[in-house]
């Protein structure tokens, strides 16, 4: 017997709009086509435990082949099968969904059967017009007593469908490749969407004589099931090359929604060259896209791995995602369990997680810096180094300062350096005041720091070269001068003439006889300024370029201040330049022309000794 008719859709047009509209990249209808396979070997499997299905279930696989000279793609499953009645009522009827009415039957006899459920039997069937211009199917039910059928449909809303003889049950979908997707006709290319959107299904998948998925990954199984081995080795399966994670987390929840999944916390080099797109989106193994921005948190991008959660359906959209209440809350959870983890390693390792902050402190700071819940729980954990290596929490840090390091009103004043190596002159002057200074020399720090000024109580930041050492800190108490008023005056105008620069401010300082006999420092809110500038926050941008304004503290108590004023006419100058130099060379600005003629100078003054 066989019927023809007309397919009950809406509009005339729906094939053109699916084949054009449907999915923005047509290689998706191989992943439709075999999750649909799997989802109906499933279903069977699930009636065999209930018992309603008593045959024998022999070989579920799902086979994939292509046939180039015929110009077919062929996916057959042994599954459920289904009916002409069934095939009009699933394939014809787009309306109605066999999973849908499937999770409905079953729910209430077997939970577990709706999670075994890929995808829905309806649009995603007909993603296989993007690529074919005819489709075929040869379907047998699993019911006793039921005639198989063969259902053909060239795209257009015309349909043939028959009974026919067909020994084994189950369904062959056969695609009729059109003349502009040839490149689906060549084995390699099917293998790499298998590869891509098939690997973890959970029904062995066979193209070209070979088994191309695991069945089982370990983000199915139980932490307890598996060793530290095991995931490290599908770590270099989904990133072959890379070096081994610093540790994971493995993901298992199913209240208030479902999720599986591990993060893997790689070695992340201290810059913000994010390599986004290494987190797997899964859909009851079936993968979705790489493309997890609003699944995870911005700061966790920088983790690789897998999610996998049936709340988050296969045919996902940018737009959906932002806007599903279920994504908002795994979002949510996964923070939340990142930053349990973290804390866990704190407390059970401090030695093991100092070892390991150097790659994980960019990480951290961003995630504080971007997620106020996720600052909450880190500035527990969160680590700063000193300049002779030792960490701190934030916490151990104010109290280990506090003491040595307040201010005259009462603010505790944390010293830091950015480049231990280059401020070298302006740590040991602080250290040698007994004031201990931090690295905080990573690319977030900047930020980091501003972040901390508002959290941590009458704390305020200052870089060790932003000011004498007198003043990073100031004191009730004061240093004498040995200068007069008048004398003080007569060097800064010496000084003046020799730095001769706009940008350079002269002022004499009663300092250290043990301090340098010129500092020359960038206060400490024009470099946020202009920090803030370059990275274009605050609005900074409609000032323009701010010009640099240091500060050139004349040390007035060391001996050379008093050999400048004891020097007649050049030869002061000339001492006066020479100590501006050496402040300039400390701060390594001094270049070209200007070092050239410092080390003539130096070089004459040495032989006129």
């Amino acid at each position: 017997m066989q019927e023809k008719g007309s397919i009950s859709i809406h509009t005339e047009n729906i094939f053109p709009i699916i084949k054009k509209f449907l999915y923005s990249d047509h290689e998706i209808f191989l992943r439709e086509l075999v999750s649909n396979a799997v989802d109906a070997t499933q279903k069977l499997k699930s009636l065999g435990q209930l018992g309603e299905f008593k045959g024998e279930l022999g070989e579920l696989k799902v086979k994939v082949s292509v046939d180039k000279e015929a110009r077919t793609i062929t996916i057959s499953d042994r599954g459920l099968g289904m009916t002409a009645e069934e095939i009009k009522k699933y394939i014809n009827q787009i309306a109605f969904s066999g999973a849908t009415e499937f999770v409905e039957k079953y729910k209430e006899k077997d939970a577990a059967a709706k999670d075994q459920i890929i995808g829905q039997f309806g649009l995603g069937f007909y993603s296989a017009f993007m690529v074919a211009k005819e489709v075929e199917i040869f379907s047998k039910s699993y019911k006793d007593d039921t005639e198989a059928a063969h259902w053909i449909c060239d795209g257009s809303t015309e349909f043939s469908l028959e009974t026919i003889d067909k020994a084994d049950r189950g369904t062959d979908v056969v695609l009729h490749v059109a003349e502009d997707s040839d490149e689906f006709l060549e084995a390699a290319r099917l293998k790499g969407i298998l590869n891509k959107y098939c690997k973890f299904l959970p029904v062995e998948i066979e193209f070209e004589g070979e088994v191309i998925n695991q069945t089982a990954p370990i983000w199915t199984k139980q932490p307890s099931e598996l060793t530290d081995e095991d995931y490290t080795k599908f770590y270099q399966e989904l990133y072959p090359f890379s070096e081994a994670p610093l540790f994971w987390i493995h993901l298992n929840v199913d209240y208030p929604f479902n999720l599986t999944g591990i993060l893997y916390f790689p070695k992340v080099k201290d810059e913000l060259q994010f390599q986004r797109n290494k987190i797997q989106l899964y859909s009851r193994q079936v993968f979705i896209t790489d493309e997890v921005k609003d699944v995870v948190p911005e700061f966790l991008m920088l983790l690789h791995g897998v999610i996998d959660s049936p709340d988050i359906p296969l045919n996902v959209s940018r737009s959906f995602l932002q806007a599903d209440s279920n994504v908002r809350k795994i979002n949510t959870y996964i923070t939340k369990k990142v930053a349990d983890k973290l804390a866990e390693l704190f407390r059970k390792d401090r030695v093991g997680f100092e070892e390991k902050w150097s790659d994980i402190g960019l990480f951290v700071k961003y995630g504080m810096l971007s997620d106020e819940k996720f600052y909450d729980k880190a500035k527990e954990f969160a680590l700063v180094q000193n300049t002779a290596g030792k960490y701190f929490t934030l916490s151990e840090y104010q109290e280990f300062v506090q003491a040595n390091q307040k201010d005259k009103n009462d603010q505790t004043v944390v010293l830091y350096t950015t480049d231990a190596e280059s401020q070298h002159a302006y740590v040991q002057t602080a250290t040698e005041r007994g004031y201990d200074v931090l690295k905080l020399d990573a690319v977030l720090d900047p930020h980091f720091i501003g972040q901390l000024e508002q959290k941590l109580e009458k704390t305020t930041f200052k870089r060790v070269d932003a000011d004498t050492v007198s003043k990073l800190i100031e004191k009730d108490e004061t240093t004498e001068s040995v200068l007069s008023d008048d004398d003080k005056t007569k060097l800064q105008e010496v000084f003046k003439q020799a730095v001769s620069n706009e940008h350079m401010h002269v002022q004499v300082e009663a300092l250290s006889p043990q301090d340098a006999p010129v500092i020359i420092t960038l206060p400490e809110f024009m470099r946020r300024m202009k920090d803030m500038q370059r990275t274009g926050g605050g609005g900074m941008q409609m000032f323009g370029s701010l010009p640099d304004s240091y500060t050139v503290s004349v040390n007035a108590n060391h001996p050379i201040a008093q050999r400048v004023l004891q020097a007649q006419g050049e030869a002061g100058a000339k001492l006066a330049r020479q100590a501006f130099d050496l402040a300039l060379l400390a701060q390594g600005m001094l270049k070209g022309e200007a070092l050239t003629a410092f080390v003539k100078r130096s070089a004459d003054l040495l032989a006129a000794e």
